[in-house]
């Protein structure tokens, strides 16, 4: 596969395998990152994979850049060779609509479809973990129907609960805490998708298969108790 390699500044540098999303694409990037983590040379400070690129920070008073270009480029061809993992899949229970997905009808509305008709196609889809970011465990799902394409909320709002299942653009995704945010929300998860207690805090992570089960406000408060 063909690739950029380019200093991002005077102490980073960013492979970039490609322009797009692409599921092999990721693979790569995911693969280079955990063979790079278990050959970390001195001076590697943080790995940080993308969706189509991977950032190194390294300390440039202990290795410089024509080092850091060596160390990447016989990783990355090692990492071109390896065998493709197979993907795990975590089931995240989804309480659709009412108190817990409130723009869920907005959703419904600007499709011309009925609620039941949108949980049905969200729930249907099987969405890949391209990375975690912008907040400890949230994951970025790939696979959205276009169909359920929405664009974000005016007016974000200033607190959105944990676990809420939101569509922004052509992307769906799960709260992992309480954060501000402009997603159209149209469910909840019991599940905590990031604890710091747990020794695995992320309950996600790249390369994971999400697929939606809905259920019921009982199931909802039955599942909170059994897990909090």
């Amino acid at each position: 596969m063909e690739y950029t390699l380019f200093p991002l500044c005077e102490y980073a540098v960013t492979v970039r395998f490609s322009d797009r999303i692409d599921e092999d694409v990721n693979d790569i990037v995911h693969q280079t990152a955990a063979r790079l983590q278990a050959e970390r040379k001195e001076g590697i400070e943080e790995i940080v994979p993308a969706f189509s690129s991977l950032t190194i920070y390294y300390d440039p008073l202990v290795i410089d850049y024509i080092g850091i270009g060596a160390w990447l480029r016989k990783n990355i061809r090692r990492s071109e060779q390896a065998v493709r993992r197979s993907a795990r899949t975590v089931v995240i229970p989804v309480c659709y609509g009412g108190e817990f997905g409130p723009d869920l009808p907005d959703v419904a509305r600007f499709h011309g479809m009925t609620e039941d008709e949108v949980i049905a196609l969200h729930s249907a889809g099987r969405y890949r973990v391209y990375m975690i970011g912008f907040s400890p465990g949230f994951a970025y799902l790939g696979g959205l129907s276009p169909r359920l394409a929405t664009p974000r909320r005016s007016v974000p709002r200033t607190k959105v609960p944990a676990g809420s299942v939101g569509i922004a653009g052509g992307q769906t995704g799960v709260y992992p805490l309480a954060t501000p945010g402009g997603w159209q929300l149209i469910g909840r998860t019991p599940l905590k998708l990031f604890d710091p207690h747990r020794e695995k805090p992320s309950l996600l992570a790249a390369g994971d298969i999400v697929a939606f089960q809905p259920i019921g406000a009982d199931e909802f408060a039955r599942w909170s108790e059994e897990h909090d």
